[in-house]
């Protein structure tokens, strides 16, 4: 797989987007914005297997990918303030 530089370009604007609108929904879990890219893109990954096995979708573009991406960021800080916190939100 090749990936130019505006795909490369485009999954980093996802991924902040992405990983900015988790941490504003989940207050107090802010990684600073490259850690915020890092969240968004692995909120993508997260959201990319998850999604389709339960038959989820939401439209086509940018706009539903950085949704999906969002949704899954938000999954992920969850996870990692329940790890954080014990098991308490």
């Amino acid at each position: 797989m090749v990936l130019s530089n505006e795909t490369l370009l485009v999954i980093l604007f996802v991924g902040l987007v992405a990983g900015w609108l988790a941490g504003k929904i989940v207050q107090g879990t802010g990684f600073g914005i490259i850690g915020d890219i890092l969240v968004g893109i692995a909120g993508a990954l997260i959201a990319s297997l998850l999604f389709p096995k339960l038959g989820i979708r939401l439209g086509t573009g940018l706009a539903s990918e950085i949704i999906y991406s969002a949704i899954g960021a938000i999954i992920l800080l969850l996870v990692v303030r329940l790890i954080r916190t014990g098991g308490r939100l």
